[in-house]
């Protein structure tokens, strides 16, 4: 077998467990069987990963459990080969939004059929599972076309495709330049059904913006409407807590306060994490839920080992849509696991935690001076 045919078979796995979820039946195989057999894959074809693993003294051959395998650091993305592929092979390239300084990561996918299956059947049943196609669905971003490099407007577009109503891109698409098309946004809600819920995707800079641009006018959307909220600021508006947009948004809206999700992704991933408030009456906001595919594990940012319920850690997040890339990931994102599922405390600051630049050299294979 070749090492394509061994990326394809391991693929169609992944999709296999994907598609079992979307038919709420048995995944055809366990977790931690396929984690294995990805980890073996990137230890052959992804350079960088062997030497992590070679300096951890780890043979994927012989690990039992899919926690055993070392992760990638979210920084190795800027700077390393992170993808077990040709150059030319990529399909799509995914680059981090990046800072006024530094690289912007790239996560590179030989075969984004997975990434999208995975965003779609999960999004789905998070967000609109119990709304049938096709639903009007409202972007405050833009169209994959405007921004061909951003794994969210990747993510947004298929949404649109897989649910939404066929109307012109400029119909659904309402940030242009970097600016929200107000006017436009106003009209294509004034022209909605009034009894046909529609779906709003939204970074949470966009929707401050909207809020600050409308002040007391309300954009009011159908019943059983639903808003996504996702992303950080990045200074790009003023920074609102979680709690404060979520009512704001909710009033500007008017739909119910627990029908504005919150959605956690990275660049570096394959998978999304989703608020379940809308599906779960028993779910606290703030609260995210993995699907079967993936895992958020928080661990010590020194040792890297993971610390009990309810301690506060950097993310490990384990991606078996991964495929080509990292299987497991190294964030510096804070994260808690909590009864439902994992709270995500917002970025660490300052420099890359001690585990963090340890796996990286290693990964690099950097010498490092002993302490």
């Amino acid at each position: 077998m070749t090492d394509r045919d061994a990326s394809d078979a391991l693929h169609a796995r992944v999709r296999a467990i994907i598609e079992a979820f979307a038919r709420q039946s048995v995944a055809p195989e366990s977790f931690e069987d396929l984690a294995r057999d990805i980890a073996r894959y990137q230890t052959k074809n992804v350079p960088g990963y062997a030497r992590l693993c070679d300096s951890r003294g780890i043979d994927p051959r012989a690990i039992e459990r899919a926690s055993e395998l070392p992760a990638v650091p979210t920084e190795a993305f800027k700077i390393a080969r992170v993808f077990a592929f040709a150059d030319g092979e990529a399909k799509a390239t995914f680059r981090t939004s990046g800072t006024t300084v530094g690289a912007r990561g790239a996560h590179r996918m030989r075969d984004p059929r997975t990434y999208a299956a995975a965003a779609r059947t999960f999004g789905r049943f998070m967000l609109a599972r119990d709304l049938a196609p096709p639903i009007d669905v409202l972007v405050l971003g833009p169209s994959d076309e405007d921004a061909p490099d951003s794994s969210l407007a990747f993510m947004c577009n298929e949404f649109v495709r897989a649910w939404g109503r066929p109307v012109p891109s400029d119909e659904t698409f309402f940030v242009r330049c970097g600016a929200i098309d107000l006017d436009g946004l106003r009209a294509r809600i004034s022209a909605l059904s009034p009894t046909q819920p529609v779906v709003l995707l939204a970074t949470s800079f966009a929707l401050v913006h909207l809020v600050d641009s409308l002040g007391d006018e309300q954009l009011s959307l159908p019943p059983r409407s639903r808003v996504m909220q996702t992303g950080g600021y990045k200074g790009r508006s003023r920074e609102v807590s979680p709690d404060a947009l979520r009512h704001a948004v909710a009033k500007t809206c008017a739909v119910d306060p627990r029908a504005v999700i919150a959605e956690y992704g990275m660049t570096e991933l394959s998978s999304q994490f989703w608020e379940a408030t809308l599906v779960d009456s028993h779910a606290r906001p703030g609260v995210y839920v993995e699907p079967p595919w993936a895992r958020v594990v928080p661990v010590d940012p020194e040792t890297l080992r993971p610390v009990s319920q309810g301690v506060e850690g950097i993310a490990r997040v384990e991606d078996l849509a991964n495929v080509d890339s990292a299987f497991a990931v190294l964030a510096q994102d804070r994260v808690r696991r909590v009864d439902g599922g994992f709270e995500l405390l917002g970025r660490r600051s300052g420099a890359p935690a001690r585990g963090c630049s340890i796996a990286l050299d290693e990964l690099l294979g950097t010498p490092r001076a002993s302490s």
